[in-house]
């Protein structure tokens, strides 16, 4: 496994904004091992979603890890994820991005939806997600049609939050 470099918004921007492919041919070992490089990058950024796209594969593959810093880990793996159903529930969640670092803001999306995916040994899962799970898998899911949690704000908040990513990336003078 390897840790590998998080693309941001100051810098990647055009290739965060791809839509990432389908998975072809099920979950194969390579594809698996790509899936345990992006569990070790999130979890040392330290995270607990991330879309291929965001270490600069244009895949359909996302891992994530809710459970909280004290906890047992619970790593999860989506291999071309899809929402089949969405409830007309909205619900306001402070959301941050790895790919936009250091920026929180509020972003409304459904309070439930019911998803189907591969998991990492191949499986189709159809189940259902709500709270923190339910605004993950979107956020996540987002990235996989080049969206970012920025992109649901006004723009006079997203053109702000890429100007601060930006800044912080400048080396000190």
């Amino acid at each position: 496994m390897a840790i590998r470099p998080i693309l941001t918004v100051d810098a990647d921007m055009a290739t965060l904004k791809q839509v990432s492919s389908p998975v072809e041919g099920g979950v194969t070992d390579e594809l698996r091992a790509l899936m345990d490089d992006m569990l070790e990058t999130m979890y040392a950024a330290p995270g607990i979603g991330l879309a291929a796209i965001q270490i600069g594969v244009p895949k359909r593959i996302i891992v994530m890890d809710i459970e909280g810093p004290d906890q047992p880990k619970k790593p999860r793996y989506f291999v071309n994820p899809e929402i089949l159903e969405a409830s007309e529930e909205l619900e306001p969640y402070e959301e941050g991005c790895l790919s936009v670092p250091d920026i929180y803001d509020e972003v409304e999306r459904p309070a439930k939806v019911k998803l189907r995916y591969l998991d990492y040994d191949g499986n189709e899962v159809v189940e259902d997600a709500e709270g923190l799970y339910a605004v993950c898998i979107q956020h996540e899911m987002d990235h996989l049609e080049g969206v970012l949690f920025i992109d649901h704000l006004s723009r006079l908040k997203r053109d702000r939050a890429v100007a601060k990513v930006r800044k912080a990336a400048r080396p000190a003078a």
